[in-house]
């Protein structure tokens, strides 16, 4: 333990993930992942600055700490970055009119937004909304227009629930990139902007910040990119991401190390360069370790 802490020297602020970090969606809501709570009062308790950077986009950021909140977190809507309030400070910035292909339940963050005679197309993860016609629709639109622009909240390819892997907005981000001929600017993780703006919020460096999340691509190699340290916690859609896992590896181009540990695991290590480290325990008063979901994690502390 006492190797990651010297490595972490100079951490200053925690970058979440949410889903796949802290619960896994699905029926009723999801459910939060094992040891997740705890382990982010912890670290909102140490003197580590703390803050939730997430690519959801079916839901709004009121929603989503509604959620997170009736799971037991500790969070607030001023501590989330998402994509979609970042995408409506762009539309306005540039004087844009959106075509929307998003879920209904994030469709409120757009209300200020003037979607008449649309010189632009932002997509989601719409969900049960991607059917034939709506993206034909999108599509439409954008070959309508002299310089077509197509928005995305993100680009991840899929995301877990608690019933199964769900196919998230990439792979249609890339069949509408494809039928246009034009690529899409990316609103989310891995974005560098993004980042930018999570991390001022935050009031911290790069190289001060550490980013805790289960994609290898959005989250860790996205923050390594931007000169973050980066931990992939094995939770989340993690188990399904071996081909991705030995890619990064053999590429070289996402460092990642081998740990043991789930989130909670995590807050422990995190905790070295903090406060003297408190061990992580259950409502119950149960200590973790070996009961923390995901026991193991890859781990990038260079930088």
């Amino acid at each position: 333990m006492a190797a990651w802490g010297e490595r972490l020297a100079g951490v200053r602020g925690v970058l979440l993930d949410i889903s796949g970090v802290l619960y896994d969606g699905g029926e009723g809501g999801g459910a939060a992942i094992a040891g997740s709570v705890e382990a982010v009062a912890r670290l909102k308790r140490s003197r580590l600055k703390v803050r939730f950077c997430t690519n959801e986009s079916q839901k709004s950021r009121a929603d989503l700490v509604g959620l997170l909140r009736r799971l037991g977190f500790d969070v607030s809507e001023g501590e989330v970055t998402a994509p979609a309030p970042a995408a409506c400070l762009i539309l306005k910035q540039r004087g844009l009119r959106p075509h929307l292909l998003v879920h209904d339940g994030v469709r409120s963050e757009f209300d200020q937004i003037d979607t008449s005679n649309p010189n632009c197309v932002v997509i989601a993860d719409a969900g049960e909304g991607f059917s034939y016609q709506n993206m034909n629709k999108a599509f439409q639109v954008l070959m309508e227009l002299e310089n077509p622009v197509l928005f995305s909240l993100g680009k991840g390819r899929y995301y877990k629930e608690t019933s199964g892997l769900m196919l998230d907005v990439g792979p249609y981000m890339k069949a509408l990139e494809y039928a246009c001929g034009i690529e899409a600017e990316v609103v989310g993780k891995p974005s560098p902007e993004f980042f930018k703006s999570a991390l001022q919020e935050m009031g911290v460096e790069a190289h001060e910040a550490i980013m805790i999340g289960d994609d290898i691509v959005g989250d860790v190699g996205g923050a390594q990119r931007y000169g973050m340290r980066a931990l992939q916690v094995r939770t989340g859609k993690f188990s399904r991401q071996r081909r991705a896992f030995r890619r990064a590896q053999m590429s070289q181009q996402t460092k990642i190390d081998p740990l043991q540990g789930g989130l909670c695991g995590a807050a422990d290590i995190l905790m070295l360069s903090a406060k003297p480290r408190l061990p992580c325990q259950a409502p119950s008063g149960r200590m973790f370790g070996k009961k923390c979901q995901g026991v193991h994690f890859s781990l990038d502390l260079s930088g």
